[in-house]
């Protein structure tokens, strides 16, 4: 049985940013779509993360599947200025590279976000997801997820409108 941890690293040693690259790569490349349709370049690959670990309000969570970063998911805490919607925070960047799926990475990942939240004090976790992401649809509804909205001009993928779904999770319910 293949070994699943999940950490909040206070920073990421050269291979965790390299094999976090390659596994968001292969997420992408394989349509799991968390912004980028294509990878981008390594070297902005690895700005991009390095930028993360920079940015108060964003906690990265990596997976690892017997020891090799195979994924992440990010908690993201609203600004100060947003005081109104303070008590709510945001899931980004959550995916699992295609060979590491069907070990309970994703929902580990998701599981570490959603402790972290609580711990920080939220009382909602939103979240948003394409319409063609099934396998993650599916996920976010057995973790409690209630799906409050539907954006029919969410993505533009290839030239044509994808769907997004909207999600909500209740901590305190």
């Amino acid at each position: 049985m293949a070994r699943v941890d999940v950490e909040r690293p206070e920073k990421l040693k050269n291979r965790e940013l390299g094999e976090l690259c390659e596994a968001a790569a292969g997420a992408i490349d394989d349509g799991a779509g968390f912004g980028w349709i294509n990878a981008p370049e390594r070297d902005v690959f690895e700005r991009y993360w390095r930028g993360v670990m920079m940015v108060p309000e964003r906690a990265l969570f990596i997976g690892r599947l017997d020891g090799v970063v195979a994924g992440s998911v990010q908690l993201v805490s609203l600004p100060v200025q947003k005081e109104a919607w303070r008590h709510g925070c945001q899931i980004d960047t959550h995916f699992v590279a295609p060979w590491a799926r069907g070990h309970g990475l994703a929902r580990a990942l998701m599981e570490a976000a959603e402790v972290e939240a609580r711990d920080k004090g939220f009382r909602v976790i939103n979240l948003s997801v394409r319409k063609t992401q099934d396998v993650a649809i599916k996920l976010y509804e057995s973790l409690g997820f209630a799906r409050w909205g539907t954006n029919p001009t969410y993505a533009m993928i290839k030239g044509e409108m994808v769907p997004g779904h909207f999600y909500v999770k209740d901590l305190e319910g």
